[in-house]
C-alpha cells in the first residue's frame, strides 16, 4: 500500500474508532499527528507504532 497522509476520518476508520476519539487521543494521549493548516494528517506507520507502544490502551490517561 502507498505511504500517504491519512485524514482524521481515514485513520479513525483504520483503527475502528470515531473521529471524536481520534481528536481526544491527539490532545490527551499524544497520538502522532501533524497539523497542516486546519487539518490533522497521519502517517499509518507512526500510528501503528503508537498503538503497539500502548498509546491507545485503556490504561493510558483517559479511556476511549
Amino acid at each position: 500500500m502507498e505511504d500517504r497522509w491519512l485524514s482524521v476520518d481515514e485513520i479513525g476508520e483504520y483503527l475502528g474508532v470515531k473521529r471524536d476519539t481520534v481528536y481526544r487521543w491527539i490532545s490527551e494521549r499524544a497520538m502522532p499527528a501533524h497539523r497542516i493548516g486546519r487539518l490533522w494528517k497521519f502517517k499509518r506507520g507512526e500510528v501503528d507504532d503508537w498503538v503497539r507502544n500502548g498509546g491507545a490502551s485503556e490504561g493510558s490517561k483517559t479511556d476511549a
